[in-house]
């Protein structure tokens, strides 16, 4: 019994700091380009462009939440992007069709149709077995092609005052803090309370191992769905920041699907699922709109943004692959012992 408990003792220890890394390397590396800004740019924690800044990050904070539920589950989801497009683009519709119609009931109208797009993609992957990044990959083009035949790139409408204040309006009474930022702050906190409790738990030990996940007792299917739809949600959310931050745009959402895909992967996640932090994913995002800021304040082309992605993504896959390799053969090492 004595020698069977050391060895057990010894892989718990060893667990704890493989964990940690696995996520550590995002915030070293947010840590640093926040050095370095303070740095290239003195003013830049003065409060009112700091909150500034972080309103500027919510939208892809928000989506890399949303992709990191479908990417822990061991999915991918390439919509989300232009589920940010259409949102923008109907919400003007919407404003267009109804110039009374309350505010809160157009972000009301857009959420449902984000949560629809995602159960849509979740329902075509598990139902009809069809991989994820074609399932949205195909919804992707459907509504890329949606906007554009609707719109023919000119988007008519307009987004109300009103409407606009949750992406850039202040809060009554505290002129320094933006709506965003409170926006921000509500859906980190129910992202990370959600991933602590029982379903966020079993969303990881699916994406780890779905054929053991089901033989426990999990419904997959269902857990992987509700990943989707909290995607599109999130997607959805993100959509009503965009739009009243940057106004109207046959592209507001363009290329965001990936700057999320790279958050996720750059805040430890793996690719299959099964191991990475909320936390982490979204430290991951703030870091990307961190270097871009970076770069932008030392002159860098914003054409090299999808280089710099590029980079990121096979590094942070990379480092992710030999972290992995390494907790695999210590366990080995521990039997050979044995």
């Amino acid at each position: 019994m004595t020698q069977t408990a050391v060895p057990e003792t010894r892989r718990t220890r060893l667990r704890l700091p493989a964990t940690l890394s696995a996520s550590t390397p995002v915030f070293v590396l947010l840590g640093v380009l926040l050095l370095v800004l303070a740095f290239v740019d003195i003013g830049f924690y003065e409060p009112d462009r700091l909150l500034a800044f972080i309103r500027r990050a919510a939208p892809l904070i928000i989506l890399a939440a949303g992709q990191y539920f479908v990417m822990v589950s061991g999915g991918f989801d390439l919509s989300v992007g232009s589920v940010v497009t259409v949102g923008v683009v109907v919400a003007a519709e919407l404003f267009n069709i109804a110039p009374d119609m309350p505010w809160p009931v157009a972000v009301l109208i857009l959420l449902v149709a984000g949560m629809g797009v995602g159960l849509i993609n979740g329902l075509i992957s598990t139902l009809l077995a069809v991989p994820s990044f074609i399932t949205t990959l195909g919804m992707m083009l459907i509504l890329q092609g949606a906007v554009f035949f609707w719109t023919q790139g000119a988007p008519r409408g307009y987004l109300s005052d009103d409407y606009r204040t949750l992406g850039r309006g202040m809060v009554p009474g505290l002129p320094w803090l933006p709506w965003a930022v409170i926006v921000l702050a509500v859906v980190a906190a129910a992202a990370v309370v959600f991933m602590r409790s029982d379903t966020g738990r079993t969303l990881v030990a699916t994406g780890d191992n779905d054929a053991a996940a089901a033989l426990s007792g999990v419904r997959v299917h269902r857990l992987r769905v509700l990943a989707f739809v909290l995607s599109g949600l999130a997607a959805a959310l993100a959509a009503v920041l965009v739009g009243g931050f940057t106004g109207i745009s046959a592209q507001a959402g363009d290329g965001m699907e990936f700057e999320a895909i790279t958050a996720v992967v750059l805040g430890g996640v793996a690719l299959g699922g099964g191991r990475g932090s909320v936390v982490a994913a979204m430290a991951g995002a703030l870091s990307l709109q961190t270097l871009f800021t970076l770069l932008t304040m030392l002159g860098v082309s914003g054409a090299l943004e999808s280089t710099v992605q590029g980079v990121i993504v096979i590094a942070a896959v990379a480092l992710g692959a030999v972290s992995w390799s390494r907790r695999q053969r210590v366990p080995n090492s521990t039997k050979e012992r044995r």
